[in-house]
């Protein structure tokens, strides 16, 4: 397997081979290190080649591996499910949730976010697959999440997120990315910032990248296969 630096490297010249293909500004996608499951030495490693943005899932894997690696200048964003009993801590340790997508979940961060802090930056993740196992506002009830987020203190809404039905093919690939990308738009004709569009992970980074995504969720294509999760 190559090493990290030539992993790291690859994935940036594809993001940036990518923006060109598509008519992107160059700069305009920025990787987002998926490290759960991964080693804070692995975070150190990465984050010693440069890259600052790492996406974690769990809450608790999460403080232990930020105290850790330390003070590095390094922002944290939670991708995965946030629940009720782990706001405060997010609140108080994350810089940017992804995966929000309840009016009392954006409260509790709202309320908990210490003042000492800048906003947490948050998106709004969306079903945009319409399975009922999937995690995600619908899509007809975003407009009202929206400004209901939009109105706490502390949370900065700026985006949105999904995690379509895996599928093969560029063109099947592409459709819930746009999707989601006109919602965006439907969100900053009503006056909403929304400017950051998180979607595309090692499988499907290309079409998601076509459709407009800001921040790439990269886990294996970085680290390498996924270690076996602990029981």
């Amino acid at each position: 397997m190559d090493a990290l630096d030539v992993r790291l490297a690859r994935l940036r010249a594809q993001i940036s081979e990518a923006e060109r293909r598509w008519g992107r500004a160059q700069g305009s996608v920025r990787l987002l290190a998926v490290s759960k499951l991964r080693s804070a030495a692995e975070v150190g490693s990465v984050a010693a080649l440069g890259q600052r943005a790492f996406g974690e899932n769990y809450v608790q894997e999460a403080l232990t591996k930020m105290a850790a690696v330390g003070s590095r200048d390094l922002e944290w964003h939670l991708i995965g499910p946030l629940q009720s009993n782990k706001t405060a801590e997010v609140a108080a340790h994350f810089d940017w949730v992804h995966s929000l997508d309840r009016e009392r979940i954006a409260r509790r961060l709202s309320t908990q976010r210490p003042q000492d802090l800048p906003p947490l930056r948050v998106c709004l993740q969306v079903n945009t697959s319409g399975e009922p196992s999937k995690a995600g506002v619908r899509a007809e009830d975003l407009p009202a999440l929206a400004e209901v987020v939009e109105s706490l203190p502390g949370l900065d809404l700026v985006g949105l997120m999904n995690l379509p039905e895996p599928v093969t093919g560029l063109a099947a690939q592409r459709r819930e990315f746009a999707e989601l990308a006109r919602l965006a738009v439907d969100l900053r004709a009503r006056g909403h910032r929304c400017s950051e569009l998180s979607m595309g992970t090692t499988a499907d980074m290309d079409a998601a990248i076509a459709e407009g995504a800001t921040l790439v969720r990269v886990g294996t294509g970085l680290f390498g296969p996924r270690p076996e999760q602990a029981n």
